[in-house]
């Protein structure tokens, strides 16, 4: 090695949003590198960047996310502290990353995977089968209001923003019926008493690496990339090649309502993707089994036969609204 690692003099910087499933991300982060390298707490800093996404007066309006530009809503400061050297490495949802990273900057390390299922959240109701007709439901995903529209077209959908704790308050205060969350982060903040039920992935596929948690570094800080090696967790590492280049092949943009998820059987990769219109009217879905090694050319191969369904205009009347 020819690099220091940290110490509580020369600190190792993480830089992370300031919500409190966030700051438990960058936690676990910090705690995987310190058993890695026995390295002490102090020996680390974790830096909260507020980001666009995070605009508190958009949050509280419940502002829908694609009118004020999805793509790095939540992590263009971040990266931008990276590349001017004010951090060293930033801890994201992985499913809140576009596809492409900045010049410089790589991700390609991420924790094991979490439940990668989405939850039902309602003080009234159990499930979404016992919500009543015209119930409202409050959501700010693309992904999961297109999914209620075509499984429960009768139901109101509402803009719903906010973190877990904000969303909850909303409900308390009757603003809608349900909403949903990702069990991942609930699970990650040790959220029990929360009324939730696991949606299986087969009534609703999740988000592109929904669950996951990735580790973006610049691409020439060899320090860095030893440590995060060090962390990395393969398997998550190869469901999320066959999930993300299903993604970059598609849209990749969020403006799109997209699901996919990868599970891995032995040596084999199976991947469940589909695309939807945001109002429901039409969902296009398919699947691929084969070798783990090729889980990025089956990603591909899928996306490829969703563009084939849905032809070659679906993604500019999506955008057009």
């Amino acid at each position: 090695m020819n690099f220091e690692l940290p110490t509580p003099a020369q600190t190792l910087k993480i830089g992370t949003r300031g919500s409190p499933l966030a700051l438990a991300q960058a936690h676990e982060t910090r705690a995987r590198l310190m058993a890695a390298f026995d390295l002490p707490e102090n020996a680390f800093e974790i830096q909260v960047i507020k980001t666009t996404g995070d605009d508190r007066t958009l949050i509280d309006a419940d502002i829908a996310l694609k009118t004020i530009g999805n793509k790095g809503l939540f992590t263009k400061e971040i990266e931008e502290a990276m590349i001017a050297g004010t951090i060293d490495i930033a801890v994201h949802s992985t499913k809140d990353m576009p596809v492409e990273q900045p010049a410089g900057l790589v991700l390609d390390v991420f924790l094991p995977r979490e439940d990668e299922r989405d939850a039902f959240v309602s003080i009234k109701y159990k499930s979404l089968v016992d919500l009543p007709q015209g119930a409202v439901v409050g959501t700010s995903s693309l992904r999961r209001r297109a999914q209620l529209k075509v499984k429960r077209p009768d139901l109101k959908v509402v803009e719903f923003r906010g973190n877990v704790q904000t969303r909850l308050k909303k409900l308390e205060s009757g603003v809608a019926d349900a909403t949903f969350l990702a069990m991942a982060g609930l699970n990650r903040m040790n959220m029990n008493e929360v009324p939730k039920t696991a949606i299986a992935a087969e009534d609703m596929l999740p988000a592109i690496a929904q669950g996951t948690i990735g580790i973006e570094r610049r691409a020439d800080d060899a320090r860095a990339k030893h440590m995060l090696a060090a962390i990395h967790d393969g398997p998550t590492g190869q469901r999320l090649a066959a999930e993300r280049t299903f993604l970059a092949a598609l849209d990749g943009s969020c403006e799109t309502p997209i699901g996919g998820l990868s599970i891995i059987e032995g040596d084999q990769i199976w991947l469940r993707g589909e695309i939807l219109k945001p109002d429901g009217s039409q969902v296009f879905v398919g699947e691929r089994r084969g070798s783990v090694d090729d889980g990025a050319a089956l990603g591909q191969s899928l996306a490829e036969e969703l563009l084939g369904q849905a032809g070659p205009d679906f993604f500019e009347a999506v955008a057009a609204g």
